[in-house]
């Protein structure tokens, strides 16, 4: 049994999110696909449903799990900020570990960004919170980028630091010491630029709000009492994401060929924009389903939500040497629909594997490392104890 004060509906779906995200990175082979893009179908598809939607999906439930942390410690009469600072700066250094070896990783930015949460959480109109959430998920900074690349200023005219930096050819041929190297400043500084270049960086303080506003008003906890509103959300969010991904090509075609930046600027915010519509029809979706017909099957996704952390890490850690070149070195003959499918094979099995954890273990290796050093305590329970019954009968 897990914990019944857990939601399983938000572990169904930082699950799902988390499954996005692993078939995201597969069809990437963890970031080599994209030193020689060649797209198929399988590729395409995979991005089309999952690129951008997944990495929102964490962001939202990050900001939900933040609020319901801090609102049960209020419950207990504990001020938990303090702890959540030293909680977030654990997950930091797990995630600066973690992009030794997968550069891409997303643990450093949710838990630097995550420090904003203590400050949001001091708002208490979430009125005031959707206002800050729209604001920074329009993209000011953006548009000010494209109108300056327009204008010609220098600094917007520059590429961003991810087009030009070097560190995935050393990935894919170097040793594991180089790659380790190259990925400690170089391709952590490119990862940062991508972020903050492409938007995300926005988009994730943007979501951190909606997920605080939707863990203060219940959304998850009482999903029965958002019926009507959640389908009206469900229509506005489908014909905003029909809208944008036809007007899309009119608003790029707007533009002059040149300057270039500008019209890349332009693409990275607009799909960002479709990529936020067509997460808000997800959560919509998957919460009609899980309240109906779907909840048996997609219940078979909280325990992966349960189970995040020690995933998403474990992802890299088996499949970076399978296709790095430091490893088997598989980029170099593995398509992308091979791939796709070895991730769907490989995300089942993981399905499997977390059932059966569950049932003897209270949480995931990093999880419960997590946790005890949140307490500084290492007497956090780990193995689960059979009943006394059934220790009696054995």
């Amino acid at each position: 049994m897990h914990d019944p004060s857990r939601l399983d509906l938000l572990d169904a779906l930082r699950g799902f999110a988390l499954m996005g995200l692993f078939l995201v990175h597969m069809v990437e082979l963890f970031e080599l696909y994209w030193l020689d893009p060649q797209p198929n179908a399988a590729f395409e598809w995979t991005m089309a449903l999952f690129a951008g939607k997944s990495f929102a999906l964490f962001a939202l439930c990050f900001g939900i799990s933040f609020f319901i942390i801090m609102d049960r410690a209020r419950t207990r009469g504990v001020d938990f900020t303090g702890r959540f600072a030293w909680r977030l700066l654990i997950l930091l250094a797990i995630g600066l570990v973690h992009g030794l070896v997968y550069r891409g990783e997303i643990l450093q930015i949710l838990a630097l960004l995550g420090l904003l949460l203590l400050l949001f959480d001091r708002i208490r109109d979430n009125r005031i919170l959707l206002l800050l959430a729209l604001i920074v998920l329009l993209q000011p900074l953006l548009i000010a980028r494209a109108f300056a690349a327009l204008d010609g200023a220098a600094w917007a005219l520059q590429p961003p630091f991810f087009t030009v930096e070097d560190t995935l050819p050393v990935a894919a041929e170097g040793s594991f010491a180089q790659m380790v190297v190259a990925n400690s400043i170089s391709g952590q500084l490119g990862k940062w630029s991508f972020y903050l270049d492409t938007g995300r960086l926005a988009q994730i303080v943007g979501l951190f709000l909606a997920g605080l506003v939707l863990g203060r008003t219940g959304f998850f906890a009482r999903p029965d009492d958002f019926r009507r509103s959640r389908r009206v959300v469900l229509v506005v969010a489908f014909l905003l994401s029909v809208l944008t991904y036809w007007a899309k090509p009119a608003l790029l075609d707007a533009l002059p060929a040149e300057p270039g930046a500008a019209r890349q600027t332009l693409d990275w915010m607009v799909s960002g924009w479709l990529a936020l519509t067509v997460m808000a029809v997800y959560v919509v979706l998957f919460v009609e389903l899980f309240q109906s017909v779907g909840r048996p099957l997609l219940r078979r996704l909280a325990p992966v939500g349960r189970l995040t952390l020690t995933l998403y890490v474990g992802q890299s850690l088996i499949f970076v040497p399978l296709f790095y070149g430091f490893g088997l070195g598989l980029y170099r003959t593995i398509t992308e629909s091979q791939a796709l499918a070895l991730g769907i094979a490989a995300f089942l099995l993981q399905v499997a594997i977390v059932h059966w954890w569950f049932a003897r273990f209270h949480y995931g290796p990093l999880e419960w490392l997590w946790r005890a050093l949140t307490y500084l305590r290492s007497d956090v329970p780990f193995v689960k104890r059979a009943p006394a019954a059934q220790q009696a009968a054995g």
